[in-house]
């Protein structure tokens, strides 16, 4: 991976692109699809590492004022309005309204006052107001986590790089089905779209002093 990494950095990937001065926390879909054994989607434990650093950037985001978005997928009775992203992924479909599946965990329920993101496609920007939200808010950068790492964590910090907005992704706080996929989905992001960050580093960003 050192050899990689120096590579990479040779052609002249990974640069900085710091770390915003106003941030926001995005939970990108971390419900219980990911979480449940019944589940299609589930990523391999009931309450995996990813799940408990998740709850701790959240607590830490609401001790400061800082401002939180979470995003849920929400799918009409049959799909129809998942298009192909569906036909791909049938496994999607746990998403119907109604499932118990999209529900957060009780440690991610979103509280009163947080903005809360439906989507039908990997992104949290794709057909969303999230961009024009977070602007109003002033916020330059992301925190990002959620499920899963190379699906629409992946998307979403790619698209927070597009619309203006510094991608932080925490490393330990996103979760996917293998690590291969999570490891990979992780490079890739840190070397061309975000930065990648630590569950300390991340805290230390929420605080006051956060810089």
């Amino acid at each position: 991976m050192n050899d990689l990494d120096a590579d990479y950095r040779r052609a002249g990937f990974g640069g900085d692109l710091g770390r915003g001065t106003r941030r926001a926390l995005l939970l990108v879909d971390f419900v219980r699809a990911y979480l449940d054994p019944a589940s299609p989607l589930y990523a391999g434990s009931p309450d995996p590492p990813a799940l408990r650093a998740s709850a701790a950037l959240l607590d830490a985001a609401r001790r400061h004022g800082t401002p939180v978005v979470h995003t849920r997928v929400l799918l009409a009775p049959g799909g129809a309005d998942g298009g192909l992203f569906t036909r791909k992924v049938p496994a999607l479909r746990v998403f119907e309204q109604g499932s118990a599946f999209a529900e957060a965990p009780p440690s991610l329920a979103p509280a009163a006052g947080e903005l809360v993101v439906t989507k039908q496609y990997a992104s949290a920007f794709f057909g969303t107001s999230l961009a024009s939200s977070l602007r109003v808010l002033g916020v330059d950068a992301l925190l990002v986590a959620g499920a899963s790492t190379s699906g629409c964590v992946r998307a979403s910090a790619v698209d927070a790089l597009q619309h203006g907005f510094v991608p932080l992704v925490v490393a330990d706080a996103c979760l996917d089905r293998d690590p291969r996929p999570h490891s990979a989905a992780l490079f890739d992001l840190g070397a061309k779209y975000a930065e990648v960050v630590t569950l300390d580093e991340a805290t230390t960003l929420l605080g006051p002093g956060g810089v």
